[in-house]
């Protein structure tokens, strides 16, 4: 567990919920170190009663909001018997969740139910974390052995459903951690508070983004391919009679043509423009709290197991196998600069059909139009955002990912946020 990228291959879809001091009404031990769904959740309201009044039982309160909306995405994939393509084309869907030998029928309307509460979930997160004062003391060990979601449903939180079996399921396939792995234990502090509201904001903008349009022709056409068994439209007609279950090459074929389905399928109406503007200023605001984690961080004087340390704090994280330096620092706030400027249309994103114009951005989300996935790759459906102005050039680029080094800056981005 060296690699950070083959430890979360995507954060779009699993990310970790952090913890804080002890609070006087609960201890925040009990909500990250729980057992059963019921004695977690007990621990969850408790604080969430003492947070208007206590930093540390609003911050703790606020991770296991967020912890919580995970398993309400990861309970409905289960409840309908997802099974994941292992895809970065689906990264809201990442979660290793458990085969369900009988999985309820799912609809396009029920699918989008699971979105809505996962999203209202993450909001709620990031208003519990944003109400802890800057300047609060935080600081509690969590073991992410011992911290997971329930994503069978059982009500048990179990050791193959802990935040490190989830991660070794994804970098390897298994379901639990390697015994030779190191500690990982760490302690979160108020800078980590900015860093996972910053990651309930980019899903929250993921969840939105979907939930802007219409995408039922889609989900009625391939999604059997995520939803085997569950009874969709087309599921009889087009899946093999074993449910693409028996592997070998006919399986294969038949999800390949699926997802060829998908992408064709991905010619989204705009119903809820409102959220498609929403998503942009998530983006926004996930920039903004990553400055507001580096100013954090930068101000720390102590370097006890930190999650993200900055150049200060000398040693590898024993998750990432990494050292943050001053030059991925400088980088990384250049790169937020850079993805701000193209939020506010400030710059242009180009496109290979286009030389002379590039798309804006901020038009993008806040003028929507019928999102297209071909026709955006290949040109006509971005026609309408098209500008004259200053590019982004892949030499501004390449000159940030130069200073992350080998580890490279999707690495570095996934851990950083």
């Amino acid at each position: 567990m060296t690699r950070f990228s083959s430890l979360l291959a995507s954060a779009l879809a699993l990310l970790l919920p952090v913890a804080s001091a002890g609070a006087a009404v609960a201890q925040p031990a009990a909500l990250f170190e729980a057992k059963t769904v019921a004695n977690r959740d007990s621990t969850l309201a408790a604080l969430e009663a003492a947070a208007p009044t206590d930093p540390a039982s609003a911050y703790a309160a606020g991770a296991g909001q967020f912890f919580t909306a995970l398993e309400i995405l990861a309970g409905g994939l289960h409840r309908h018997g997802f099974e994941s393509p292992q895809s970065l084309v689906l990264p809201l869907m990442r979660l290793p969740v458990p085969d369900n030998p009988n999985p309820e029928p799912l609809t396009y309307n029920g699918f989008r139910a699971i979105l809505v509460a996962f999203r209202d979930r993450l909001e709620k997160s990031a208003a519990t974390l944003g109400s802890v004062p800057a300047d609060a003391d935080i600081g509690i060990e969590v073991d992410l052995t011992r911290l997971g979601i329930d994503l069978n449903e059982d009500g048990q939180i179990a050791p193959d459903e802990s935040t490190a079996a989830i991660m070794a399921s994804l970098s390897r396939g298994g379901g639990a951690p390697d015994p030779a792995a190191p500690a990982l234990t760490f302690r979160f502090d108020r800078a980590d508070g900015y860093w996972l509201q910053g990651y309930a904001e980019f899903l929250m903008a993921q969840a939105d983004f979907w939930l802007a349009h219409d995408f039922s022709n889609a989900f009625d056409g391939s999604f059997h391919m995520l939803f085997p068994r569950a009874k969709l439209p087309l599921q009889d007609t087009l899946v093999p009679p074993d449910g693409g279950l028996s592997g070998g090459m006919l399986s294969s074929e038949w999800r390949i043509a699926d997802f060829i389905s998908l992408v064709h399928l991905v010619n989204w109406p705009v119903i809820e423009p409102e959220r498609r503007q929403a998503a942009r200023r998530h983006l926004m605001e996930m920039i903004r709290l990553s400055r507001e984690d580096w100013k954090a961080i930068r101000a720390e004087t102590d370097n006890d197991r930190e999650w993200l340390p900055g150049p200060q704090q000398k040693g590898a994280s024993p998750l990432t196998g990494l050292e943050v330096g001053e030059e991925q620092v400088q980088a990384w706030h250049a790169a937020l600069e850079m993805a701000e400027d193209l939020l506010e249309g400030r710059i242009l994103l180009p496109h290979f059909r286009f030389a002379d114009k590039g798309i804006n951005m901020k038009r993008f989300f806040d003028e929507p139009k019928p999102f297209d996935l071909v026709l955006s790759i290949t040109g006509p459906a971005i026609a309408p955002y098209l500008e004259s102005g200053k590019l982004l050039t892949s030499e501004e680029f390449d000159q940030i990912r130069r200073q992350f080094g080998g580890a490279g800056f999707l690495t570095f981005a996934l851990w950083f946020n």
